[in-house]
């Protein structure tokens, strides 16, 4: 049986959430999303990523006592992801 890394999924579903929150942008915005997002619609998923992450701990928490939206869904779930695959590669280097 052949050796697959345990990370390879978990990499491929953070590409799969990066590229669904590009549509769910583009969606948004009123706009009929594309099959697949350009580069610019990538990049403004990863600028949301990236404010999503900039974001504190304390407006986040808030967010539990109220409902979120498909895109903050995306996004949390995009954020633990990430964590947990810089976990695993954190422990792969000690």
């Amino acid at each position: 049986m052949p050796y697959t890394d345990p990370l390879e999924p978990m990499l491929q579903r953070a590409d799969e959430l990066r590229r669904q929150i590009a549509l769910r942008l583009v969606e948004e915005t009123g706009a009929t999303p594309p099959p697949s997002p350009s580069a610019d619609q990538m990049a403004a998923a990863d600028e949301a990523i990236t404010a999503w992450d900039e974001q504190g701990e304390e407006e986040q928490d808030q967010r539990a006592f109220r409902d979120i939206g498909p895109l903050q869904e995306l996004l949390a779930e995009y954020q633990n992801l990430a964590e947990q695959i810089y976990d695993i590669r954190d422990r792969r280097l000690s």
